[in-house]
């Protein structure tokens, strides 16, 4: 099973990348964030065409998720409950069904918190405590799982660049670190860092001050897996390509693979 995830920045304007990256990696599974399409504009017609099923929730201009699939899904969970201020634009789970059994996947927006004294962040801290609980209503630790996305946290000194200068920035302070971690310790593992755990590599790299030719970035872009599926992780790797391409986002590609086989079936959340 492989699966990647990938901020584009506007699914609209990153569509052609997208589309390239699907055709020449074929992953099983792409958990998209920052669409900032609605709902009636997603281009699920042209990624059809290339294979895939999509899966998706957003809004003009602003946040967006979607996962795209080869397998159709029968059912689908959008948001973090039923009803209002769900954030539906930032979660959603699917679930493939495997040889192993089904394997539900999260992908994930989180709130960026602008900062550290805003209500914004406090927001984003929050966020972090609600997907937590998610976890306890819907995944079991024992269990495969995946959580995938832009969680916008460096969770460690490796994972930015100067990080004596990012402390107060809200992807990097104390504060969003313990609360990602506290959420990372409901029973998820970094796969990419379990694979690497001394590797400097970034996933984010700013527009200004030529960022990415600098390599002054930040690993804010995550794979997780429960400790049953971490242990399947033979493959995790962050492909600079898409970010070099002409008209990039300004983030890249995070892509994993597990030692287990894709099912035809498809499962119903009850």
């Amino acid at each position: 099973m492989k699966i990647a995830t990938y901020n584009v920045n506007s699914i609209r304007k990153r569509l052609p990348l997208v589309l390239d990256w699907l055709r020449h990696n074929q992953p099983d599974v792409l958990c998209l964030q920052e669409t900032k399409v609605q709902d009636e504009a997603f281009p699920a017609t042209e990624l059809r065409e290339a294979g895939y099923h999509a899966y998706f929730r957003g809004m003009k201009g602003y946040n967006g998720v979607a996962t795209l699939t080869r397998q159709p899904l029968e059912c689908v969970i959008h948001g973090l409950h039923e009803g209002p201020d769900n954030e539906d634009f930032r979660i959603v789970q699917t679930v493939i069904q495997t040889a192993a059994g089904p394997v539900p996947i999260i992908n994930c927006y989180v709130p960026q918190g602008r900062l550290i004294t805003s209500e914004q962040y406090t927001f984003k801290l929050q966020w972090f405590t609600r997907v937590h609980e998610y976890f306890e209503r819907h995944l079991d630790p024992g269990k495969p799982a995946i959580w995938v996305g832009d969680l916008n946290v460096a969770p460690e000194p490796i994972d930015v660049y100067h990080p004596d200068r990012r402390v107060n920035d809200p992807d990097f302070h104390i504060d969003a670190r313990n609360a990602y971690k506290a959420a990372l310790a409901w029973g998820f593992v970094d796969v990419f860092r379990k694979l690497h755990p001394q590797l400097v590599q970034y996933t984010y790299w700013d527009y200004f001050r030529n960022a990415f030719a600098n390599n002054w970035g930040w690993r804010i872009d995550h794979i997780l897996a429960t400790a049953p599926l971490a242990d399947l992780c033979r493959k995790a790797e962050v492909d600079l390509e898409p970010r070099k391409a002409p008209g990039a986002s300004d983030h890249t590609v995070v892509w994993a693979e597990f030692d287990l086989r894709i099912a035809s079936a498809t499962v119903r959340i009850e």
